[in-house]
């Protein structure tokens, strides 16, 4: 049950002292400014990301990737990694496996390494 006594000290709540007033209307300006202040930060935010995504730019750099790599004849390409910027190719010549190490911007061959079984 509800206390009778409580119910009525709440409707009877004493009007606010004049400094008191103040100090709330502060408080109200003082919300109101931080709030507007991270509303315009979200909004940068927000601005940004669309900019980003509707510029169409990218940085993959592909346009400086070589348009042909020569292999040697019958070498068949197993798999390709990219480590360093430069690619790592497996290929596979007449059942001999080994590592073509290639610049892909110029497509030249910077080394070959050859497993040789033992």
């Amino acid at each position: 049950m509800r206390d009778p006594v409580a119910d009525d000290q709440r409707d009877e709540e004493k009007p606010l002292d004049p400094a008191s007033l103040e100090i709330q209307q502060k408080l109200r300006r003082l919300l109101l400014r931080s709030s507007l202040v991270m509303g315009v930060g979200f909004l940068a935010v927000i601005a940004v990301i669309v900019y980003k995504v509707a510029s169409g730019k990218s940085n993959d750099g592909f346009e400086h990737i070589a348009a042909t790599v020569a292999l040697e004849k019958n070498e068949k390409i197993l798999d390709i990694e990219v480590m360093n910027g430069k690619l790592a190719v497996l290929v596979d010549q007449n059942g001999a496996q080994s590592l073509v190490y290639i610049d892909p911007v110029t497509g030249k061959k910077l080394g070959k390494t050859v497993f040789l079984a033992r």
